[in-house]
């Protein structure tokens, strides 16, 4: 089971990712609100809140209660890079 292991806020198209395999991927968070919608989405869009992301068992959570999932996270960033 794939976990994250560090996230750090860069910007809004730039929140890097440490997979437990060793990878490191970038995530665009934008990009993803913008495909994207939902209620618990929408507090993301402001930057001060995004940035207060942290880890909990091995998802990428805010204080809100969202939690993205790492297998999703994974295959999201995977398939940008091979896009």
């Amino acid at each position: 089971m794939i976990k994250i292991l560090r996230a750090s806020y860069r910007t809004q198209n730039d929140i890097r990712l440490e997979f437990s395999d060793g990878v490191t991927a970038t995530f665009d968070l934008q990009k993803y609100l913008d495909e994207h919608q939902g209620s618990l989405l929408s507090p993301l869009h402001d930057a001060t809140y995004a940035q207060r992301l942290f880890i909990d068992c091995g998802a990428l959570c805010w204080p809100h209660g969202l939690e993205l999932s790492p297998a999703r996270l994974y295959e999201y960033t995977h398939a940008k890079k091979v896009a």
